[in-house]
């Protein structure tokens, strides 16, 4: 037998008994399929059928059997042309019930195989059930998870962008504030540089200046006086001769003095403006130095001071006070100091009590007796306050003469003392009120101050 056939034959029996038996492949699947053992048998019926197209029915033997199948025959191929469309008809229906069952067998094998498969994901169908049954619940509460995370991010997002700002606010205010900072270090540092170039340019003119006036000085001494020196001026006194005669009172001066210039503490603060003129110097002589008010206020600053004065009550009362204090006449007093040993003097209210010929004797003593930087101040009252001539002046019975600050700055410049200063103290409208109905400037001009001070220092 050829191997064709044989694979022809394996075929048939193959799908013959898949026909028969197609339920065999669903394995485990829990699937109904559908029952085609009626179609099956239906098939074979009719498959006989068509097999029994052109036979004869067989009967016993014998001559009339014979006959009559002979005739059968005859007819069977008679008629062969007419029912040959049929047996066609017949072969072709079988046919399509045939392909019928193979596809219904195709479709209960794909239905065994999916529920194969089916049945090889129930557990996880399983599985998924809880999943099912809480997917809206788990939704819902991711959802509103998610939102309160989304806030939560916002929020910090929110957090971190203020930290931020404020960290910027804050760089942006530190830096300005530093810088701020170094503008005014700047500003205070070239300020104080400044100042310290203006003082140190202050000092060279006031060196340049008095070096100047030095030289001016000594100039016009050279032509006014060449014929005398600074030995001849103190030798030109006698020896013990007393270049002041004391005037004889009869009457209590002190208490003169306490009703007509003013109680000690009224005079100390009107002396207090001559305090920076004097702080740091080394000797100073007070002339005149009454109570004592100037030597208290040196002491009080640190400065080593000593008072001269002609009354023996005014030196008892400045000694009781524990001050360095004599009875003196200022011209012997001066002509017997040193040259250069006073680096500061002050005379309060003297001058005025001088003869007009003996006021430039004084100066240049006074003068001599200065060191070089030496500063001298004296107060007087003031001529050109005419107020002064009505009230102040002519109480005092030993006044002899005002001196304008013209004439005692003429005398300083002649003996050498430079860089003239003039002051006007205790304006008169204060003690006397009916002035400030003038005018401003006839007041200025002829009720002004009425004492002046004039200040200089030794070239």
């Amino acid at each position: 037998m050829e191997s064709a056939e044989l694979i022809a034959m394996l075929q048939a029996v193959r799908d013959r008994v898949r026909a028969r038996n197609p339920q065999t492949a669903a394995g485990a699947a829990d699937v109904t399929l559908a029952d085609l053992s009626p179609l099956l048998h239906a098939r074979d019926a009719a498959l006989g059928k068509v097999a029994a197209i052109g036979s004869v029915n067989p009967r016993r033997g014998g001559p009339v059997n014979a006959l009559v199948q002979g005739w059968k025959q005859l007819v069977a191929r008679v008629l062969d042309w007419h029912v040959r469309e049929q047996v066609e008809f017949n072969r072709k229906l079988v046919a399509c019930v045939d392909a019928a069952m193979e596809a219904f067998n195709e479709n209960n094998r794909a239905l065994v195989e999916l529920g194969n498969r089916l049945a090889a994901v129930q557990p996880m169908a399983e599985e998924m059930k809880d999943i099912r049954d809480h997917w809206t619940e788990w939704r819902g509460e991711w959802e509103r998870k998610l939102e309160r995370n989304e806030i939560q991010a916002l929020r910090n997002v929110a957090d971190l962008h203020g930290a931020f700002q404020h960290r910027v606010d804050m760089v942006d205010s530190t830096w300005r504030e530093s810088l701020l900072a170094q503008h005014k270090a700047f500003q205070a540092e070239l300020r104080t540089s400044a100042d310290d170039i203006q003082r140190r340019l202050w000092a060279d003119i006031e060196r340049f200046r008095a070096e100047y006036e030095r030289t001016i000085h000594a100039e016009l001494r050279t032509v006014r006086q060449r014929a005398q020196t600074w030995g001849g001026v103190r030798s030109s006194l006698p020896a013990g001769a007393a270049a002041q005669p004391v005037p004889t009172l009869l009457f209590d001066y002190g208490k003169f003095a306490e009703k007509f210039r003013g109680p000690e503490e009224y005079v100390k603060n009107g002396q207090r403006i001559y305090l920076p003129d004097f702080s740091g110097r080394q000797s100073v002589l007070d002339i005149g130095c009454g109570r004592g008010e100037f030597l208290e206020m040196m002491r009080d600053a640190g400065v080593p001071a000593r008072g001269i004065d002609l009354s023996e009550e005014s030196v008892a009362i400045c000694r009781a006070k524990g001050l360095n204090a004599e009875v003196a006449d200022l011209f012997l007093y001066l002509n017997e100091l040193q040259e250069a040993s006073l680096d500061g003097i002050f005379c309060s209210q003297v001058v005025e009590h001088l003869a007009p010929e003996r006021l430039p004797e004084m100066i240049k003593l006074c003068a001599a007796s200065l060191a070089r930087g030496g500063v001298i101040a004296i107060e007087t009252p003031n001529p050109e306050c005419l107020a002064i001539f009505a009230t102040h002046f002519y109480l005092d019975p030993t006044h002899t003469r005002p001196v304008p600050s013209a004439l005692l700055a003429f005398y300083m410049e002649e003996f050498g003392v430079g860089r003239i200063e003039t002051r006007k103290l205790a304006p008169a409208v204060d003690s006397m009120p009916s002035l400030a109905e003038l005018p401003a400037a006839f007041r200025d001009g002829f009720f002004g101050a009425l004492d002046y001070a004039i200040l200089g220092k030794k070239l």
